[in-house]
């Protein structure tokens, strides 16, 4: 894939893909199940409320997982294509912070982010990855004068994505608009692609396997984003 796209406006769109690649699990397993747990268990904002500890305990586990896992060279070319870039926007759907730790300097999380957690209170947000805000406990704010309980600070399915105005300026403002390592199963995530092509954007899809909507892209790279991106 050529990426030496000087003068162009470049926006990205990264999905598990990318992440699974240094070996954070990706969330749906084919029969339907999230990490062994159906999707109305555990994110969603009636599983919260039914079942906090089952919610907590699960996005724990993946808070976790991030001490364990590492960017790669898919990462890193991002971040070295971002660098010499006059104007790319990185939008991702994972929570994970393997971007910004490859190198990545400014992301959209629309989908929210492990590392931070939401106070139930005043919906303020804090980087909370100690090893006392780790346990299965629940952790509380700093915010309140009486501490309350803090959620994962992520976009549960029913709820809407955030930073949503700026995604839609950027993609229809764009020259080329690549999608990587995204199932194509996800809205409003999924549907950017046919955005950037009424704007008359370049749409470019890099991925393991060909998704559901890969036949909406201009140009198709099926394989290891991390080979493909660094040999393009």
């Amino acid at each position: 894939m050529d990426i030496s796209m000087k003068g162009k406006k470049i926006v990205i769109l990264t999905g598990a893909g990318i992440s699974a690649e240094s070996g954070v699990k990706t969330f749906r397993d084919n029969d339907g199940l999230w990490e062994n747990h159906r999707i109305e268990d555990v994110a969603t904002p009636e599983a919260w409320i039914k079942d906090p500890m089952l919610v907590w305990r699960f996005y724990q586990a993946r808070r976790n997982q991030l001490l364990e896992v590492e960017p790669n060279p898919a990462h890193l070319a991002l971040a070295d294509l971002e660098s010499k870039a006059e104007s790319l926007t990185l939008i991702t759907q994972n929570v994970d912070d393997l971007h910004e730790r490859g190198g990545s300097e400014s992301v959209i999380h629309m989908h929210g982010q492990l590392r931070t957690l939401r106070c139930e209170n005043t919906h303020q947000t804090e980087v909370r990855m100690d090893k006392k805000d780790l346990g299965e406990n629940f952790v509380y704010c700093n915010c309140c004068s009486e501490p309350s309980r803090m959620r994962p600070d992520i976009v549960w399915f029913g709820e809407i994505p955030m930073e949503m105005d700026k995604i839609y300026q950027s993609v229809e403002d764009c020259d080329v608009f690549i999608v990587i390592g995204s199932s194509g199963h996800v809205y409003p995530a999924a549907g950017l692609v046919n955005l950037a092509n009424s704007n008359g954007a370049h749409s470019i899809l890099v991925n393991y396997e060909l998704p559901i909507n890969g036949s909406d892209f201009d140009e198709v790279h099926i394989g290891k984003a991390g080979e493909i991106l660094n040999n393009g």
